[in-house]
């Protein structure tokens, strides 16, 4: 199995789509932050967008097959760059969503929001490992051919099936905002200019095989010289590069695979302490639970309980 795979196993991703917006100008989007464990999405169906920097840089303009993640999950602005003062929305429900228009004049957007849902603590865990903004194009001039290509035809297919608003559209709809998620990080890993994370890391031919192994085989006692054998580079040559495309190092990578994956076997009434802790890796149970309460803020039998009740852990920032 693959490391995307894996990891998709490992943390479930839930997609849903919100809005289909069909703005004329002056539009404006106002939205954020969502939920803790929501990653927002926008595909741009048709036209343009411009979306502001948070932190006051250049602006960034969205075009046709621009997909836009939004990991950081903050506030976030979107218009049409006119500056106009922009026209009130009329939301209006659809069958299996919500339909938000603008009259306005020149070209018209055409946009799907919606949002990717993440079970904690692997929300945490997942966007300290993406960027907090990440965009990918799929439009049919996209490169990367066959992932551009497929990525594209899901969108188009999500188009369809918002338009006609048939039986089932719901749970088509939701089921293709998920695909689209694999799909996006799969592109955004094959790019050249990854941004800095597990994509970064990941698409990078000589340091795939480490990371490979590592979702492989979470419960192996992995040292330094066996991974930069399997890159073929030396123990300071792979320290340095996953300082520069993860910002840590393979030890915090393999802890925190180790720990979502004891996060989920902890759900399991059947599994006690000691067996959770053997099948991620750890000869002492008291190692592990060390490990498990510093990495979690909770014991792992307060996590256990809480999943039992159904109740949240307290948040912990991520790494």
């Amino acid at each position: 199995m693959d490391w995307l795979s894996r990891l998709f196993e490992m943390m479930p991703v839930r997609g849903r789509l919100d809005l289909r917006c069909a703005y004329g100008a002056p539009w404006r989007i106002d939205q954020g932050p969502g939920e803790p464990n929501e990653i927002p999405y926008h595909a741009v169906l048709a036209g343009s967008a411009v979306l502001d920097d948070p932190a006051g840089g250049r602006p960034l303009k969205l075009e046709r097959g621009d997909i836009l993640l939004l990991p950081g999950n903050g506030r976030h602005v979107m218009h049409d760059g006119s500056g106009a003062v922009p026209l009130p929305a009329r939301n209006r429900a659809s069958l299996n969503f919500t339909i938000s228009e603008t009259p306005g004049s020149g070209e018209r957007l055409d946009l799907l929001c919606g949002h990717f849902a993440i079970a904690p603590p692997h929300d945490r865990l997942l966007r300290s490992y993406l960027p907090p903004r990440l965009v990918v194009h799929a439009g049919a001039d996209a490169g990367d051919g066959d992932t551009a290509g497929q990525l594209a035809g899901l969108v188009a297919l999500m188009r369809r099936e918002s338009a006609d608003d048939r039986l089932g559209g719901r749970a088509m709809l939701n089921a293709l905002s998920s695909a689209m998620f694999a799909l996006v990080l799969r592109l955004a890993s094959l790019t050249d200019d990854a941004p800095r994370g597990l994509l970064a890391l990941a698409g990078h031919p000589r340091l795939a095989p480490a990371v490979a192994a590592l979702f492989k085989e979470p419960a192996r006692a992995w040292s330094l010289p066996e991974l930069a054998r399997l890159c073929g580079m030396s123990r300071a040559t792979l320290v340095r590069q996953f300082q520069e495309k993860l910002g840590r190092s393979a030890a915090d990578l393999l802890t925190d695979i180790r720990m979502a994956l004891a996060a989920n076997e902890l759900k399991k009434s059947s599994s006690s302490t000691g067996a959770v802790a053997e099948a991620v890796g750890y000869q002492s149970e008291a190692a592990f639970q060390r490990a498990f309460k510093n990495h979690m803020g909770v014991t792992p039998a307060q996590w256990r309980k809480s999943q039992e009740s159904g109740r949240d852990v307290p948040e912990r920032p991520a790494p």
